[in-house]
C-alpha cells in the first residue's frame, strides 16, 4: 500500500481542496502536477518533505496498488493509426525547449577530455556550427565541473549559446557545483546515489525492505533537485540497461520493468519538490529493450496523466552502418509512435558525424505528422485498421520455426536458417567462377577438404543470387550445388528460376505475388521466400 507521511495527511486535511500541498491532483487516477503558481495554497516553505516517508511515491506495480488506483495499462501513444506526437509539457534548457509544442531537439555529446577546456570549445562550437542544439560533456569530478564553468564562459564570449548537459555518475554533490555552470544536469538513477556498483546480490524479505532504502535516494537527491529548481535547470532522469543499481537488479530484474520503475523513483522525488523541469530516457544498446522500455514509461506516464518529454537514443550504438542502422531501429520505431522529444544517434566516431543521421531521423518523424502534412495523414488512412497485440509489458524474443525436412527433399534444409539469427550473404555469377569458387568458400566461412566446402559454426546459413549463371556453365553450377548439399539456401528471385531453373532454389517473391501464385514455386525451387516493403 502507499503511505502518506504526517507532513502529506496534514497537508492535505488542511486545504480542504482536491490538490494537495505539494500540487499534485488526489483525484482518482489523475496524478497531473500543477504549474508552481498554484502549488501552494498554505503559503509554507515547509510544505516540501525532506524526508522519504513524507513522499507521495507512485504506487507500488508488484503489490497491484497502482492497478487498482490508478487502473490498468492502456495506450502507449496518441494513435496507433496516425503518426501524432504524445502531448507534453514544456521544459526550459536555456535558449532550448524540449516537449511537443516545440521542434525535435538535435543533440550530440562531446568526446574531448572535459578538462582540456580549449579543445572542448573547440569540438562544441563545431558541433554547434554543424546544427546541434544542445551538447552534453562528462563531468567525473571537481576538476571537470571547474572546467565546465569555463567552458561555458568560454562559449558564451565566443557568441555561442548552445546550452550544455553535464552528464553526472556517483557524485551528488559534484553535480550541485557545476548545476551553477550548464544548463541541463543527466543523472543516472543506477549510479548516482548507488555509488560504484558493487553487484552485491541484494535479498529482500519483502517490498517493505526495498521502500526502506529510498532514504539515501531522497538525501542525495534532494539537494541537487532544490539547485535545479532554484536556477531553473533542466534534468534528465536517464535510467540505463547496463548500468542499473544491484538494488533495483535484485527487486526487478535486469528488466524494462526495472528500468522504468528506477526511474520513477527518482521522478517522485523532483516531484515532490513541486520541480518538473524534467525529462526521462530508457537508454540500452539493444534497440528492441530500448524500444520495449520507453513503450512501458510512455504507458505509465498516460495512466499517471503525466506529460514529461523523452529523449531517445540506443546507448554506444557503435559507428559505420551498424551504429545507423541500431540507432533508426530504436529511435526511428518510437518516433513512429509519436514518442520522443529530443533525440541523439550514440556513435563511435566524432560527434560531428552524429548530426546527419539524427538530422535525418528527426526530419523524417516530421514530415509524418500526420495533423501537420496532410499527404502523410492519407498514406496512413489507407492503412486497414488492425487489432495491436503487442503486450509492451513484457519482453521476450519472437520464436520462429525452423524449415523442417520433406519426403521430397533431397538436401538437408535445416542449415538454411539459424534460430539465433541468420546471416546471408549476396554471391554474384562472377564469384562463383572455377577460379574463384575457393576463395568464395572462404569468404563464406566454409571449411574446406580437397576443394569441397563444408558449414562451420560462422559459415553464412544462405546466399542470395539476383542472378543465377546459365545451365551451360557447369563451374558455377557445380560450386552452387556443393553449397547446397552442404545445407547452404540459395535464395533467388523467382522470376530468374522461370527463365532457367536453379535446383533447390529457393523462390523469393513479394508477398503480393506469392498471394496471387497461391505459393506456386517455379520449377527447382524447394522452399518459397516472401519479401515484404511494409504497405502490403
Amino acid at each position: 500500500m502507499v503511505k502518506y507521511g504526517a507532513i502529506v495527511l496534514a497537508a492535505a486535511a488542511l486545504s480542504g481542496t482536491n490538490v494537495d500541498a505539494f500540487g499534485i491532483s488526489n483525484v482518482p487516477h489523475s496524478r497531473r502536477a500543477t504549474p508552481s503558481s498554484s502549488s501552494s495554497s498554505l503559503h509554507m516553505s515547509t510544505a516540501y518533505p525532506t524526508a522519504a516517508s513524507d513522499i507521495l511515491w507512485t504506487p507500488s506495480i508488484k503489490s497491484g496498488d497502482r492497478d487498482d488506483q490508478l487502473g490498468p495499462l492502456g495506450q502507449y501513444c496518441e494513435d496507433l493509426y496516425r503518426v501524432t506526437r504524445r502531448k507534453t509539457r514544456t521544459v526550459e534548457c536555456g535558449p532550448v525547449k524540449f516537449g511537443s509544442d516545440h521542434p525535435i531537439v538535435r543533440q550530440t555529446m562531446s568526446t574531448t577530455p572535459t578538462a582540456d577546456v580549449d579543445a572542448t570549445i573547440e569540438q562544441i562550437m563545431r558541433c554547434a556550427d554543424k546544427g546541434f542544439d544542445l551538447v552534453r560533456i562528462t563531468v567525473q569530478g571537481k576538476r571537470e565541473a571547474n572546467a565546465a564553468a569555463k567552458i561555458r564562459d568560454g562559449l558564451f564570449k565566443k557568441g555561442y549559446d548552445i546550452p550544455l548537459c553535464a552528464d553526472m555518475h556517483f557524485q551528488p554533490v559534484v553535480a550541485q557545483l557545476v548545476a551553477d555552470a550548464v544548463e541541463k544536469i543527466r543523472i543516472n538513477p543506477g549510479n548516482f546515489a548507488d555509488g560504484r556498483k558493487d553487484f552485491e546480490e541484494k535479498v529482500y524479505e519483502s517490498e517493505d525492505d526495498y521502500v526502506l532504502e529510498r532514504e539515501y535516494l531522497v538525501e542525495a537527491m534532494l539537494p541537487l533537485v532544490e539547485k535545479c529548481k532554484s536556477l531553473n535547470r533542466c534534468m534528465r532522469i536517464g535510467t540505463n540497461h547496463g548500468s542499473l543499481s544491484s538494488r533495483v537488479l535484485s527487486f526487478y530484474g535486469d528488466t524494462p520493468r526495472g528500468m522504468v520503475e528506477s526511474a520513477l523513483e527518482f521522478a517522485d522525488i523532483c516531484r515532490s519538490q513541486d520541480y518538473h523541469n524534467f525529462v526521462f530516457s530508457m537508454k540500452a544498446s539493444n534497440p528492441l529493450v530500448m524500444v520495449q522500455s520507453y513503450r512501458l514509461l510512455a504507458a505509465e506516464m498516460y495512466r499517471m496523466d503525466w506529460d514529461y518529454p523523452l529523449h531517445l537514443g540506443v546507448t554506444e550504438a557503435g559507428e559505420g552502418e551498424d551504429g545507423r542502422m541500431k540507432s533508426a531501429v530504436g529511435i526511428g520505431t518510437l518516433l513512429a509512435d509519436g514518442l520522443g522529444d529530443t533525440v541523439r544517434v550514440s556513435l563511435t566516431e566524432d560527434p560531428e558525424f552524429e548530426y546527419e543521421p539524427c538530422n535525418r531521423l528527426a526530419e523524417i518523424a516530421e514530415s509524418r505528422l500526420a495533423d501537420v502534412h496532410p499527404e502523410a495523414a492519407k498514406r496512413q488512412a489507407a492503412v486497414p485498421k488492425y487489432v495491436d497485440t503487442r503486450d509492451i509489458t513484457t519482453f521476450a524474443r519472437r520464436q520462429g520455426v525452423l524449415p523442417e525436412k520433406k519426403d521430397t527433399d533431397t538436401i538437408d534444409v535445416s542449415g538454411i536458417l539459424n534460430e539465433n539469427g541468420s546471416v546471408i550473404s549476396a554471391v554474384t555469377p562472377e564469384m562463383l567462377k572455377e577460379e574463384n569458387a575457393q576463395y568464395l568458400y572462404q569468404e563464406l566461412g566454409c571449411k574446406t577438404a580437397v576443394g569441397m566446402p563444408f558449414k562451420d559454426v560462422a559459415t553464412s546459413d544462405s546466399i542470395f543470387l539476383r542472378t543465377v549463371p546459365p545451365s551451360s556453365d557447369t563451374a558455377a553450377r557445380t560450386a552452387l550445388r556443393r553449397l547446397a548439399e552442404v545445407s547452404m539456401g540459395l535464395i533467388v528471385p523467382a522470376e530468374e528460376l522461370e527463365k532457367d531453373p536453379l535446383p533447390n532454389a529457393i523462390a523469393l517473391m513479394e508477398l503480393q505475388d506469392a498471394v496471387a501464385k497461391d505459393g506456386a514455386l517455379p520449377p527447382g525451387a524447394i522452399r518459397l521466400a516472401v519479401s515484404i516493403h511494409g504497405t502490403e
